[in-house]
């Protein structure tokens, strides 16, 4: 059966590999959404971080032969102690000024990151190895889809909608909440509201570093492995509209669906359909497709 001259398994194959790349469009998208719904701060440094937690996966299993299960907590952990000094040390000054200098600060820490990582391990790639429990692959009748693509789905999913859920629906969310746009209130009911900041602002990185450890086996690892994402995560973040956590995850999934049926429809397009939507969203509804009118 063919759908505009293209074979439907062809077309389902690039659906689930679509999904796929989605997938990690919404936790990175999300992470961003976190920390400057929450803390008011655009995250450039989010490619960096990203490629930190795939680096230090790989640096956890080449030199301390810690295997991929465990690195799908421990890096998240050494990230997030990261992004603790780090918004001790120098966002926090940044919070009452304008996104511009939280926005020139994190691009600056991104080159000092890649920076660092270039020289000690130059440019090129480092391998890392599939987990054995998800070598291999499943029949689906029109393709074979291999195990640890479907993990990733599930593995994203999971925590991107725990953290929805955590933010929107329970107190701590509310406090997080509330604690962003009237810290002295919050305060007032001894609430350590720095704080509750600075674990955002870890949270946030941390969830970067674990789309890291997850795109560790697929795309080869190296210092600039984040510049291409965090390019396309951005638009994902505006497209969704900025802050908005649910809006962040539903359009990276959609987006990566939409540019894997692009691939298809008109290859060519592929690489620039995500940023043409995000104009035409802009043009119609600048807070984006979730966020919220002021």
């Amino acid at each position: 059966m063919d759908i505009f001259g293209i074979p439907l398994p062809a077309m389902l194959s690039q659906l689930l590999l679509g999904l796929v790349n989605g997938s990690f469009y919404a936790i990175l998208s999300l992470g961003l959404a976190v920390i400057f719904g929450l803390l008011n701060v655009i995250n450039f440094s989010h490619g960096a971080t990203f490629m930190l937690g795939a680096m230090v996966t790989w640096m956890g299993f080449a030199y301390f032969g810690i295997g991929y299960w465990p690195m799908l907590i421990l890096a998240p952990l050494v990230v997030g102690l990261f992004g603790i000094v780090l918004e001790r040390t120098l966002l926090r000054w940044l919070y009452q000024l304008d996104h511009l200098y939280g926005l020139l600060l994190t691009f600056g820490i991104t080159l000092v990151i890649e920076g660092v990582f270039r020289s000690i391990y130059g440019s090129s790639g480092q391998p890392y190895d599939v987990p054995a429990l998800l070598t291999g692959a499943t029949n689906l009748g029109f393709m074979y889809l291999p195990n640890y693509r479907a993990w990733v789905v599930v593995a994203s999913l999971t925590v991107c909608f725990a953290t929805w859920f955590v933010i929107e629906k329970t107190k701590l969310g509310a406090y997080l909440r509330a604690g962003t746009e009237n810290p002295r209130l919050v305060g007032a009911f001894g609430i350590n509201v720095p704080l509750m900041v600075t674990l955002t602002y870890a949270f946030g990185l941390a969830l970067a570093a674990f789309a890291g450890v997850l795109a560790a086996p697929v795309i080869q690892i190296s210092p600039l492995m984040g510049q291409p994402m965090i390019i396309t995560v951005f638009a994902v973040v505006v497209i969704g509209g900025m802050g908005s956590i649910m809006g962040s995850i539903l359009t990276g999934l959609m987006l990566g669906v939409v540019e894997g049926l692009t691939r298809v429809f008109y290859p060519e397009g592929s690489a620039t359909v995500v940023f043409v939507i995000m104009v035409l969203v802009l043009l119609v509804r600048p807070a984006g497709l979730f966020g919220k009118e002021k």
